[in-house]
């Protein structure tokens, strides 16, 4: 509960029009009596927002988009709510640091959420991360501001947060654990061996989870996979080659953690974002999610195989970049990014989406950030580089 005695606990949704953020309001509706919205985020859908403010009334609306502020706060008033309503980044920092505001969810795609996450951070909020973007691209300044600002911070990721369920058996990690395993669906693509002519719609038919569009493309090349290993290297302080990756196409076992003894824990469960979500919310309790429960006797068998990264090379490079260091890190966030949207927009060969990431990576040398400033900068150079190398190759759809 929150530190104000018996008042429920004041969330704030980062990117609550996106698929974490209906399951996270799932979850709260679950429990009017723990939590109250305090305060929505989106990036640019008007109308959806306005919807939620109806259903939640929290204090203030924030649209990342600086232009749509105005038709949001017309909106509010149309549909006569007394929810205040602000825009652009400035806005998002002002949701997170909103006075009522005890949770911070960050559900935002992207490293468009950095600021306001970092912002949550510095406030001392807890912070419920489900932007893997905010930690890859700028892990040492959210760790520090965390710390600084002493925030608590809770991974909602399905394969982050099973580890954190198995860690709580260790009392001394850093010495317990032999290794992390996270586990990875495969993806659509998983038995398919010609890659060719793929488009954005089968690339986005996940068949396990429900996403957005951009973490379901990173999901079928196991981009998706390897920034959850960046994520996973800072979350919990282990070096990479403590943390492997295991294809696991039946989504049951969401994570694992081997002990030094010989011992692995494993967090299993319905493939239902629900579950991790309130995990984090209710931590250090547990709280009803409203996922369905697992069935072992339906689940059949449980398969575990290597990820083959010849025909996935993205898993490689996001190990290359977090050995390379916090600078390669940014860049390959950066070219995904825009490598990801390229292919969505139908310009980019899904098989080519490696290659952009692998050019941009081999030619783009940069000092590790110091500040968040530094951070932007980096990210923005990276997406120049990664724009100039779509557009001076010669690609077939």
């Amino acid at each position: 509960m929150s530190e104000r005695g018996s008042a429920r606990q004041g969330i704030c949704i980062l990117g609550a029009t996106g698929s974490i953020g209906a399951s996270t309001l799932d979850v709260l509706a679950r429990h009017p009596e723990r939590f109250r919205v305090v305060a929505l985020t989106a990036n640019s859908k008007v109308e959806q927002l306005v919807d939620l403010c109806r259903r939640f009334q929290p204090e203030l609306a924030a649209i990342g988009e600086a232009g749509q502020t105005a038709a949001l706060a017309e909106a509010l008033r149309a549909a006569g709510l007394r929810t205040a309503a602000v825009g652009g980044a400035d806005g998002l920092v002002q949701a997170v640091r909103l006075a009522g505001v005890d949770t911070v969810v960050a559900a935002i795609v992207g490293a468009a959420g950095l600021n306001a996450t970092l912002a949550a951070a510095r406030a001392g909020r807890r912070l419920l991360l489900a932007n893997k973007e905010a930690i890859v691209c700028a892990g040492a300044l959210l760790i520090e501001a965390v710390r600084s600002g002493g925030a608590s911070l809770l991974p909602v990721d399905s394969e982050h947060n099973a580890i954190h369920q198995c860690l709580a058996a260790a009392r001394d990690a850093s010495h317990a654990v032999r290794r992390l395993i996270l586990t990875a669906s495969g993806g659509p693509f998983l038995r398919r061996t010609d890659l060719a002519g793929v488009t954005p719609e089968q690339a986005c038919a996940h068949p396990k989870w429900n996403m957005g569009r951009k973490i379901s493309v990173d999901s079928a090349t196991l981009m998706n996979k390897g920034l959850e290993v960046i994520e996973a290297s800072w979350l919990f302080g282990f070096e990479p080659d403590r943390i492997d990756v295991v294809i696991h196409p039946q989504s049951v076992v969401h994570s694992m953690v081997e002990f030094v003894d010989g011992s692995v824990l494993a967090q299993m469960g319905t493939p239902d974002m629900r579950t991790p979500i309130a995990y984090a919310l209710g931590f250090p309790e547990r709280i009803a999610s409203g996922s369905p429960w697992l069935d072992l006797l339906q689940a059949g068998p449980l398969q575990f195989e290597p990820p083959n990264q010849d025909q996935f090379p993205c898993l490689g490079l996001a190990y290359q970049a977090l050995r390379a260091g916090s600078a390669a890190c940014i860049t390959l966030n950066a070219a995904n990014e825009v490598a990801v949207d390229s292919f969505l927009q139908r310009e980019l060969p899904f098989a080519r989406i490696p290659a952009v990431i692998q050019e941009v990576l081999a030619g783009f040398k940069a000092a590790a950030p110091d500040s968040i400033e530094a951070v932007v900068e980096l990210d923005r150079a990276a997406r120049r580089q990664a724009r100039s190398v779509l557009t001076k190759s010669t690609w077939t759809y």
